[in-house]
């Protein structure tokens, strides 16, 4: 195996296997988290579609965009799982693999004969995480679960939106993602575990629990208060001035955190007096005079570019920040020199960019990503190379459309 600092390391998982039943975009992130830390992922996917988002537009040559996004490092085989022989195929690459992750209803995979019960026997070191929208146990476990339904269940989307309008949704999709954080914390926290016990485990993540844990202070502020918090917009309950400010050709963000940020935005706005005013001179007398601060801070950007104010705001430190579109955010500096855009050679789209990993192991070099997988592109390979099936063997699966 390769060692950190080698040409070919592939990250600190290298070496583990995960067999991937997830789709759509809870699990797979999941999966995604540990094939860029190295780890051999083979996603199993149905005969026909795949995983449903290879349907999800738009498409440039047949592929998704929403498959692509999720989906980079990992090897594609195409299973019949409700085949004895799919099954049985399954269960040959459980006994040579260190992880299993799902995210099917809770009872799904037990009714295709592969619950963690059936399993555990066949490899009891197997760290099985079952990811789901309510988890395996409560009154709601049966119900399907949607980003928009778990922002709503564990009152994130109340508090997301303008004070004089409509709760709004989150533009990204945490309801989903938070699986892709908290299944691989357990996952690994699993995978320490074993290597002392050296006996596996089930590990239940629910996307509601994830949601409600991501409340943070806002759940600790509805305990003190006895009251919900209110939708602020892109503003803070507490703190003032605190998001969004127009420009005159623009916005921009201001986050003043701290009472010397306010001595700064004093400064940057030509107003030095205020930060010493009795009226404004504690996080909690802004608060109170919010729209009076809001009206005094605005009434300056909105007289100057963004561009003039981030000179400005950078030069006297004040905590500040364009509001830059997908494209432009992907394209800055920053972003660039941090190769968190790559390219990569699709099997069909041949050289696009994908998004890269996001963590890094500066004393180590870790290669570019494979590009995401075509539907079964990597059937053969896993046969051959976990399995040790021949070439006879693999014709007669496909024969008996046990695999494609």
């Amino acid at each position: 195996m390769s060692q950190p600092g080698e040409k070919n390391w592939k990250g600190p998982l290298q070496g583990i296997t995960v067999l991937d039943f997830t789709r759509v975009l809870a699990g797979p992130s999941a999966s995604l988290a540990l094939a860029d830390m190295g780890a051999e992922v083979i996603k199993i996917e149905p005969p026909g579609t795949g995983d449903e988002t290879r349907t999800f537009p738009p498409f440039k040559n047949n592929e998704s965009h929403y498959y692509l996004s999720v989906n980079r490092g990992k090897k594609s085989i195409v299973i019949d799982l409700k085949s004895p022989e799919g099954v049985a195929l399954v269960k040959e690459l459980v006994v040579k693999s260190d992880i299993l992750i799902e995210n099917y209803r809770p009872g799904v995979m037990e009714r295709l004969g592969l619950g963690y019960q059936t399993l555990k026997p066949l490899n009891p070191g197997l760290i099985y995480c079952a990811i789901s929208g309510f988890g395996l146990s409560g009154p709601l476990k049966d119900r399907p679960s949607f980003d928009i339904v778990l922002q709503a269940l564990s009152g994130a989307l109340s508090v997301n939106g303008e004070p004089d309008g409509l709760p709004t949704k989150l533009g990204i999709p945490l309801g989903d993602l938070v699986g892709g954080i908290n299944g691989p914390i357990g996952i690994l926290s699993a995978l320490y575990e074993r290597s002392v016990t050296g006996v596996g485990r089930l590990i239940d993540v629910s996307l509601l629990d994830g949601m409600v844990g991501m409340l943070g202070y806002l759940a600790q502020l509805a305990f003190f208060t006895g009251e919900d918090p209110q939708r602020q917009g892109s503003q803070h309950p507490n703190l003032v001035p605190y998001g969004v400010f127009a420009a005159q050709d623009g916005s921009i963000i201001i986050a003043c955190l701290t009472n010397s940020f306010w001595g700064r935005v004093c400064q940057a706005i030509g107003r030095p007096e205020l930060e010493c005013d009795e009226r404004y001179n504690s996080l909690e007398k802004r608060r109170e005079q919010r729209t009076v601060v809001n009206e005094i801070v605005t009434r300056f950007t909105e007289q100057h570019t963004v561009s003039y104010l981030i000179e400005l705001f950078t030069e006297l430190e004040v905590p500040h920040a364009p509001i830059l579109g997908v494209q432009e955010a992907l394209q800055q500096p920053q972003i660039q020199q941090r190769d968190m855009v790559v390219q990569v050679n699709h099997k069909t789209l041949g050289d696009i960019p994908i998004i890269n990993r996001p963590i890094k192991f500066p004393e180590s070099t870790q290669p570019t990503p494979s590009a995401p997988a075509t539907l079964g592109e990597h059937t053969d390979f896993i046969l051959q190379t976990v399995l040790n099936k021949s070439e006879q063997e693999i014709n007669q699966l496909k024969l008996n459309k046990t695999v494609y």
